[in-house]
């Protein structure tokens, strides 16, 4: 099992993968106790001429103000830099030993990874480690550890959004994950199993002849 978060984070020409392009990846590794491995490594990339010519007024102006358009036209095309990005990752995860996609909203970026970067994907868990979860159920469950989660910075740049996500992971860490009694939290989830209720309605989910444990 592999303990590596690589935090990812890319910036696109639009969220429809079907026509969009990424035009910045971030990527930093940590271990579980989100400490950064590496400084990490940010590439900007220049998408073909469709892509940019297509790109929303939304996103243009985004990518306006933080910067990231006037750079594009200098910056490399991705088939140039991929090299590079698998050659940084593959310091720490590898398809031996895969290590877990962890960022904010990770599932949009994972979308693109997957088709313009399968290789990388190929060094990745199936299970992913995302923020924007743990802030929405925070957002419900802790209201009050919501109000004063720390505010963020970023300005739509990918290395930047990746160091205040870990730093978002970190609040939560502190705050919401707290220690109580195993055997009486294990209990009390026993006590109201969704699982048993529903096998008790008749509805046979698992077989509890068979005692193994899966993860």
């Amino acid at each position: 099992m592999s303990d590596v978060l690589l935090w990812v984070d890319c910036e696109m020409t639009g969220l429809d993968v079907e026509k969009e392009e990424i035009c910045e990846i971030a990527l930093v590794p940590t271990d579980f106790s989100l400490v950064p491995l590496d400084p990490g490594r940010d590439f900007v990339i220049r998408p073909s001429r469709a892509a940019l010519e297509g790109m929303g007024e939304f996103v243009r102006s985004m990518h306006t103000k933080n910067g990231l358009l006037p750079l594009l036209d200098s910056a490399r095309p991705l088939k140039e830099v991929k090299g590079e990005i698998l050659a940084y990752a593959s310091g720490f995860v590898s398809r031996e030993h895969k290590g877990y996609l962890a960022g904010n909203t990770i599932g949009s970026d994972k979308k693109f990874i997957d088709k313009y970067l399968p290789e990388l994907s190929a060094m990745l868990s199936y299970r992913t480690v995302d923020v924007s979860s743990i802030k929405e159920l925070c957002r419900r469950w802790y209201p009050e550890a919501f109000a004063s989660k720390p505010v963020k910075h970023g300005d739509d740049r990918s290395l930047a959004d990746i160091i205040e996500s870990i730093d978002e992971l970190k609040y939560y860490k502190r705050t919401i994950f707290r220690p109580e009694s195993f055997g009486e939290a294990r209990a009390q989830v026993e006590a109201s199993s969704l699982l048993k209720t529903w096998q008790a309605k008749g509805v046979r989910l698992v077989d509890y002849s068979n005692i193994t444990k899966k993860d």
